[in-house]
């Protein structure tokens, strides 16, 4: 498995440099070709009228949306020249999420930005929440303050379920870049020690049979601290310059509401985050 074609998902009046470095980046690692894709739509104000002048204010909108993304693509193609062949282009005025989910069959990973925990226009950019749940695709997570895609430390983030079984795999092609890969599982209160080791030396053993040297590490949860916390703190002790989760293990309801494992790697802003669902 390789990574042949990187999406990487941009917005308009957003950064964008940090992910467009990270997924020329992968281009250039795994000799793959790079999408880079846009779509904003324009809704109309809430004085909205009527008859011609509603049809002028209308145009003016969706004018000045494919101005802004004809930019973007001319920044698209600057940041990825020399660094990925071929190059391809795919914008639309239309709802962000819904376009990117739709065109997401072409690609083996899309690239996005955070959420940066704070409101965003739907209109104009495509959450990486909306993206993880419904692309079929894993997704790289790139923060704002990223400065390059660091695989020298790379630390997946195990639970026993669906989702970071399919984040393990999907995260194969950059494991095998790694240097240092460290699987960790963190007890839930009423876990069991032994039963834990078990399943992350099993983990390891898989990683092995796949030309990845991995090594184990299961840490007690700390009455003290959040799991989150935990995990935040294990990844800087190991250098992590990469986490690989699965993604939304509870229901994405509970963890908006309550907050979550997911939650919070989609909003941190340390490190980069691959995640499956």
């Amino acid at each position: 498995m390789t990574y042949a074609t990187v999406m990487v998902s941009l917005a308009l009046d957003q950064p964008n440099e940090a992910r467009l470095d990270a997924a020329g980046q992968i281009a250039e690692r795994f000799d793959a070709r790079i999408v880079g894709i846009a779509a904003s739509q324009f809704t109309p104000p809430l004085y909205f009228t009527s008859g011609e002048l509603a049809q002028d204010l209308i145009d003016e909108g969706q004018a000045s949306i494919k101005k802004r993304i004809g930019e973007l693509e001319v920044r698209f193609r600057d940041a990825v020249r020399n660094r990925a062949k071929p190059v391809e282009w795919r914008s639309a005025i239309d709802f962000p999420a819904r376009y990117i989910l739709r065109e997401a069959r072409c690609a083996d990973i899309i690239v996005s930005g955070g959420d940066r925990g704070v409101l965003s226009d739907p209109l104009a950019m495509a959450s990486p929440k909306d993206l993880v749940m419904q692309a079929g695709r894993p997704l790289l997570i790139v923060p704002d303050s990223a400065n390059w895609l660091d695989l020298r430390s790379v630390l997946v983030a195990w639970k026993d379920a669906t989702e970071a079984r399919r984040a393990i795999a999907d995260a194969l092609p950059m494991l095998r870049k790694a240097k240092n890969v460290t699987v960790t599982e963190i007890l839930e209160h009423d876990g069991s020690r032994s039963a834990a080791t078990a399943r992350v030396r099993d983990v390891a053993a898989w990683l092995s049979r796949h030309g990845v040297s991995a090594s184990e590490r299961v840490a007690e949860k700390d009455g003290d601290q959040d799991a989150t916390a935990q995990l935040d703190g294990i990844a800087a002790d190991v250098g992590a310059g990469l986490i690989v989760a699965g993604a939304y293990g509870h229901s994405r309801f509970r963890e908006l509401i309550l907050g979550g494992m997911t939650q919070h790697l989609i909003t941190q802003s340390a490190r980069c985050v691959l995640l499956s669902h």
